[in-house]
């Protein structure tokens, strides 16, 4: 069998719907569990390597996925971080691959990336299957010809990006909790006890020959496993993986960790303050890892708990109470232990302690009483949905490949997934009960997170210092080694990178359309990989359209579209939702609003009803707009306190004008003071004028026919006629005039700066921006970028920076965003700015840059639209942008037809260097005077919170 296939039959029961839903069962879980399969070949190398190869031919790509047996608790004390630094120090190039992201990039990979966690380091790219080989040959080089590339100065410079890294999460609200819990919960010198980030003090002090013999312990191929996914079999991939890696020697075997599950001597409760908006109390507790039995029902028991949106959290807290705007509960699962997070934020005016006494209390109450049946198989019912959706990728982390990878290294198994799925099916009440009752009645650490100033941050010497550290901060004799003899030694007998062959035409699906009765205009594409069917309706409305003295309106109307119906009440709708397994969401962008569907194809038909029902029937029910509203105005609260929310509050208004639709906050959560006027007229007008049928578009991707799928369509939208008058949205011509300037929003002790840059471009949003955003891939829009180099690997100041054509329907801003360490805010606008003043002006793009630009583009159009979800989002695009429906068909013989020149002049015409508004929220007695000696105007504003 060519791709993961889940025959599934339509075995029927009946669903609380509206008069014009179908009757039909929901299929049951046990079936759809016996369904989820994923065929494949494996084999093993003389040294170690163990293979795993899916073939999936729907997209001429292969996803390559690599997987060590090392993470974080193999780090010794005074080496935290290691894992991580050495993620990153993988990327810096080989001793016969200077850079890594180069060739792929080129080669069209998309995915190209690495993640470490406690258990785990793994690497994915996925590539046209002409540059296989290509990828093979680099990933083997970085196994088993590393360490000759691995010099100081590439240790330094991913030193600082790990650290800002490390400074841009903890900068967050409440980014410094993981640090508390993992204190509270593990003893000294127990394996998971520390973030896998590290500390700023360990990462300052690791040498050179401390990460070499890092390298030297962990990355052999005998701890190590390769999954290939797509376009490829194992009669294929085998010789292939034995030319490239079968000479590489063994590593040492890795050793075994040992990791108990820790139990508190006594309930332990802290306080910690933080730059947060409402109080949130958490409840942790560390249980068995993911091969325990009492894994999935503790999974599952939390789920009901805090997990569904129907749980046990959300009905009497925030629904039937009203003292908490959001909770959730779940397991977080690693290979030898497990994390249980159980959290509340409380809603401003309510007493803190009255949450914290009744989030104990229903955790006490399912432990006494166990979760109904109905609870455990809507659990179970939407755990199998999510990973039927998740293997429709080959690669990536939670696909095809992952799966398998996984599987074989926590459990000695890759088809461990169907054990689990099988035990989600099985699991009882009564199990679930018991394993709650075994491990949440032990003592638990009750963290509570309250509105203040933070405690001091623990910074980097050189974060300090405003200097790039010296070569060691201790003498290595200080820092014994990892000692471990070399994995390999001999040159390599390959040194050419293996050249990439042409990929195949992009595959976009043939778009059908139709009409339904009422005129409403279909878009579909088939997609059979998995029996699912994605849904979009659009209207023409998005955040453009909320009421000028009113902003937040739309926010709130769909926040309470989705909470209860005129036939079925909040939580109603919320069990019918998990029974199906299906996902309604409602949202926004800046044109458009959208009510977007996804169902097991099975269950079409009564998840099309739903989704109609909440589309064309919100209740508004009083109660329940005066409790959304409530959490709305927490989320402005807390959206005023987040670095980025600031940024993307405070840019629009400046660079549209407050008189434009697109010069609201780009969340569209609106004003405090006007949200909390709102009522249920409002949002019952506002649904009028804009949630209509003659404001709408269906686009659908499904396995099945069109022919087979539109009835359903037809029966529960076909009838719905609008009424009254239709919204409307004016754009004002005049425009404010370009001034750069920067605004500093002030936000106290903040580690890190975010800036944004933006400036209007008179480009036509829906003529051929093509040549633009090709050459802004050289200048901002790719990891290889001259933006993202200079910050990230030149300088290491952030994380990573990005520049865009932030295209839409009515404008064409161009935007600037990173985030820097703050004693580097002024500099890095500055360098900001001589990279766009460099490259529109005496360093254009060279020849190489071109080339991997229009190379790395062209050849990754097949890879663009495996997934369904990656289709419907391709032609609610051609849509919006007036394009014909095979308009990707043709992008790869305008790629073709490129030359540099006129590429560069594109993007001449379409930036200018000094025409940037700046936007910089950062702490003002740190980063002001850096700011001032930029030469630009700046005007220093407050994150005042929400009264």
């Amino acid at each position: 069998m060519n791709r993961t296939l889940l025959a599934l039959g339509a075995a029927t029961i009946a669903l609380a719907v509206p008069a014009f839903a179908q009757t039909q069962k929901p299929v049951p879980v046990a079936q759809l569990v016996k369904e989820v399969n994923i065929p494949f070949e494996q084999f093993t190398l003389d040294n170690g390597l163990r293979v795993f190869v899916v073939t999936d031919r729907k997209a001429p790509v292969v996803g390559v996925t690599m997987w060590y047996d090392v993470g974080s608790k193999q780090e010794p004390k005074g080496k935290t971080g290691f894992a991580h630094l050495f993620e990153h120090l993988m990327f810096g190039g080989s001793e016969n691959v200077p850079n890594f992201d180069a060739p792929l990039t080129e080669a069209g990979s998309t995915q190209t990336n690495g993640s470490t966690w406690y258990d785990r380091t793994n690497y994915v790219e996925t590539v046209p299957t002409g540059a296989l080989e290509r990828a093979l040959y680099m990933e083997s080089d970085r196994m088993g010809w590393l360490l000759g590339a691995v010099t100081q100065e590439k240790l330094d410079a991913q030193r600082g990006v790990v650290q800002n890294e490390k400074r841009q999460g903890d900068n967050q609200p409440f980014g410094l909790v993981e640090y508390a819990q993992s204190e509270a919960l593990f003893p000294e010198g127990h394996p998971y006890r520390h973030s896998t980030i590290g500390s700023m003090a360990d990462l300052d002090a690791a040498s050179l020959e401390d990460v070499k013999n890092w390298f030297r312990q962990h990355y052999g191929p005998n701890n190590a496993i390769l999954a290939l996914a797509g376009d490829i079999d194992a009669k294929t991939a085998r010789p292939l993986v034995e030319k490239y890696f079968g000479k590489i020697a063994r590593g040492p075997e890795a050793a075994t960790v040992t990791a108990p599950v820790p139990t508190l001597p006594e309930r332990v409760e802290e306080v910690m303050k933080d730059r947060v908006a409402t109080t949130r109390h958490y409840r942790n507790w560390v249980v068995p890892g993911l091969n325990h039995p009492d894994a999935v029902p503790l999974q599952v028991g939390l789920s009901v708990l805090g997990g569904l949106a129907s749980s046990r959290l959300d009905n009497a807290l925030v629904r039937d109470e009203e003292t908490a705007v959001a909770v959730t509960a779940y397991l977080l699962p690693f290979e030898q232990i497990s994390l249980v997070n159980v959290q509340a934020d409380v809603r401003p005016g309510v007493d803190p302690a009255i949450v914290s006494k009744r989030l104990d209390e229903l955790i006490a109450e399912l432990i006494a009483k166990g979760p109904t049946a109905d609870e455990v198989s809507r659990v179970a019912t939407q755990q199998v949905a999510g990973e039927i959706a998740q293997l429709e990728s080959v690669n990536g982390f939670g696909s095809k490949a992952a799966t398998l990878a996984e599987g074989e290294l926590y459990s000695d198994d890759p088809e461990f997934y169907k054990k689990r799925l099988a035990r989600f099916a099985s699991v009882t009440p009564a199990e679930v009960q018991a394993a709650m009752k075994k491990w949440l009645t032990r003592p638990a650490y009750a963290l509570t997170v309250e509105p203040g100033e933070r405690a001091a941050y623990e910074e980097a010497a050189a974060g300090k210092a405003g200097t790039r550290r010296p070569a060691y901060f201790r003498p290595p004799s200080d820092l014994p080694a990892l000692m471990a003899p070399p994995m390999q030694a001999a040159p390599r007998a390959i040194t050419q990178i293996p050249a990439v062959e042409e990929p195949g035409e992009v595959r976009f699906p043939t778009v059908a359309q139709a009409k339904l009765s009422n005129g409403i205009t279909v878009r579909y594409a088939q997609q059979t990989a998995v029996p699912m069917t994605r849904a979009t309706l659009t209207f023409d409305a998005g955040t453009a359209a909320d009421p000028a003295s009113a902003l937040g309106t739309q926010q709130l109307m769909l926040a309470v579209m989705d909470e209860g119906t005129r036939n079925l009440n909040a939580v109603q709708l919320a069990e019918a939702k998990e029974r199906l397994g299906a996902a309604i969401e409602l949202g926004a962008s800046e044109d458009r609003t959208f009510a977007a569907m996804t169902a097991l194809t099975p269950n079409l038909a009564p998840t099309v009803a739903l989704l109609a029902d909440v589309v064309r029937n919100p209740a508004f029910a009083p109660a329940e707009v005066e409790r959304l509203r409530n959490k709305q105005l927490a989320q402005i609260a807390a959206e005023l306190q987040n670095p980025g929310g600031l940024a993307s509050r405070t840019m629009p208004p400046l660079l549209f004008g407050p008189a434009s639709p697109y010069g609201r906050p780009a969340s569209g959560l609106g004003d405090a003071a006007t949200v909390a006027k709102l009522g249920p007229a409002e949002l019952a007008a506002f649904h009028g004028a804009w949630i209509r049928p003659d404001k709408a578009e269906l686009f659908i991707v499904s396995d099945k026919p069109l022919a087979e799928i539109l009835p359903a369509f037809e029966q529960a939208f076909g009838a719905w006629r609008a009424s009254g008058t239709a919204g409307t949205k004016a754009f004002p011509g005049n425009l404010p005039a370009a001034k750069e300037r920067i605004v500093l929003v002030d936000r106290p002790d903040s580690p890190q700066s975010v800036i944004y840059a933006a400036q209007l471009t008179g480009l036509d949003p829906k003529g051929d921006l093509l040549p633009m955003s090709t050459a802004n891939t050289v200048l901002g829009d790719d990891f290889l970028s001259r933006i993202n180099m200079d910050l990230r690997e030149t300088k290491a100041w952030s994380y990573g920076a990005r520049a865009r054509f932030d295209r839409r329907e009515h404008a064409v801003p161009y935007v600037i965003s990173t985030s820097v360490q703050a004693n580097r805010t002024g500099d890095s606008v500055l360098a900001l700015k001589q990279q766009v003043a460099e490259f529109t002006g005496a360093k254009p793009m060279t020849a190489e840059e071109f080339n991997r630009a229009v190379q790395g583009n062209l050849r990754q159009l097949p890879i663009q639209f495996e997934t369904g979800a990656a289709v419907l989002g391709g032609m609610q695009a051609n849509a919006l942008y007036d394009r014909p429906d095979d308009y990707y068909n043709g992008l790869a013989g305008k790629y073709r037809a490129m030359t540099q020149a006129p590429l560069q002049n594109a993007i001449n015409r379409a930036i200018k260097p000094g025409a940037f508004t700046w936007v910089v929220v950062g702490d003002a007695k740190t980063v002001r005077a850096q700011l001032d000696k930029t030469g630009l105007p700046v005007e220093v504003v407050a994150a005042t919170p929400a009264e």
